[in-house]
């Protein structure tokens, strides 16, 4: 055996396989935030399904029965009307997503940054190839993830159908899965996909340029270094632009995925994320493209605020004394790629 063959024996496993092991932690990563947010996932959809006016189409009366309720009240009225553990229902279909979003994202994103775009001369990677980069990424890897947001969906929809009477669609996960597949076929696990691959794009862009753009102001301008408090600022603020341009496709997506659908798989109330935006615009107003806002805030601010520390940590361990310096964070060459490259796994 040759002499660099048993020096790579020697190498950690992170540094042997680098993109197996960053896709590992990567998973492990979501896995543990989705579980830390997914009661604000529920509220979000439940807040979004709230008075759907093309329901008065089917002569439901859930509309016009059910009181709008805010997020609090959304929250306890689970609690209180289906039970604690409830507020987790449909989470093994939201960590399936994590692992195919993950994956197809990490792949796609390494290929375009190594690939497509390559690095500039002076080996750095600009903030508008990141941007374009982390889109195209997110848009992959939600389309390959579809089939288990339409099934997450779904199933964070049973507890309220059961309170209203209406019989449950499915027994557990692989029911839901097979029943799609079998009414719809593979195209019905594809349902929504339109908006929900807009909603990507829209997240990953408003994320990844406004948390970067506020950490480097808020530590070249203010008194502030690059700490918690910097990361839980960025946070907050990107978390917002992420949910101000995504929560109107999110909308859409969340409704057209739940919509009641014959035995062909077709939908009963929309034709096309179109006809959806149209209908919620006429019957509810703008506004209620925005149903489901704060949760839907609170969990991205959340989710990239664990993103933002696990890459502090990671520049503490580099450099004991801080994590950046005020030299470091010359706009000439900011570090744009760097968070991506360490959390790109755990958006969502």
């Amino acid at each position: 055996m040759s002499v660099p063959e048993d020096e790579e024996r020697l190498l950690p496993l992170a540094q042997r396989w680098p993109r197996a092991s960053k896709f590992l932690l990567s998973g492990c990563a979501a896995t543990v935030a989705e579980l830390a947010t997914f009661p604000l996932d529920l509220t979000k959809t439940r807040l979004q399904m709230q008075g759907e006016a093309a329901l008065a189409r089917l002569g439901d009366s859930a509309r016009d029965s059910a009181p709008y309720r805010g997020m609090v009240r959304t929250a306890l009225g689970i609690v209180q009307e289906e039970g604690f553990r409830k507020l987790w229902q449909g989470v093994t279909p939201a960590i399936y997503r994590h692992i195919v979003y993950s994956g197809g994202r990490m792949v796609t994103y390494e290929h375009l940054r190594e690939v497509v775009f390559g690095k500039t001369e002076d080996k750095h990677y600009p903030l508008w190839k990141s941007v374009i980069g982390g889109m195209m990424a997110g848009v992959v890897g939600q389309f390959l993830a579809n089939p288990t947001d339409l099934v997450k969906v779904q199933m964070q929809m049973e507890g309220k159908r059961k309170l209203e009477g209406k019989p449950l669609r499915f027994r557990g996960v692989h029911h839901a899965f097979a029943k799609i597949l079998a009414e719809g076929g593979i195209r019905g696990l594809w349902a929504g996909w339109v908006p929900n691959i807009q909603r990507a794009a829209l997240v990953n862009m408003g994320d990844l340029t406004t948390y970067d753009t506020v950490k480097h102001y808020l530590v070249l301008n203010t008194p502030l270094e690059d700490n918690i408090m910097t990361h839980g600022l960025s946070s907050l603020c990107s978390g917002l632009v992420a949910s101000i341009l995504g929560t109107p496709a999110d909308v859409i997506k969340s409704r057209i995925m739940n919509q009641p659908r014959d035995k062909q798989g077709r939908g009963l109330l929309y034709k096309s994320s179109t006809d959806c935006l149209i209908q919620a615009v006429q019957g509810e107003g703008f506004m209620s493209l925005y149903k489901g806002f704060l949760p839907s805030w609170l969990r991205m601010s959340h989710i990239t605020f664990l993103g933002g520390l696990s890459n502090l940590v990671g520049s503490h361990k580099m450099r004991p004394s801080t994590a950046f310096s005020k030299e470091d964070l010359n706009p000439d060459h900011l570090p744009w790629a760097r968070r991506f490259d360490l959390c790109d796994a755990i958006l969502c």
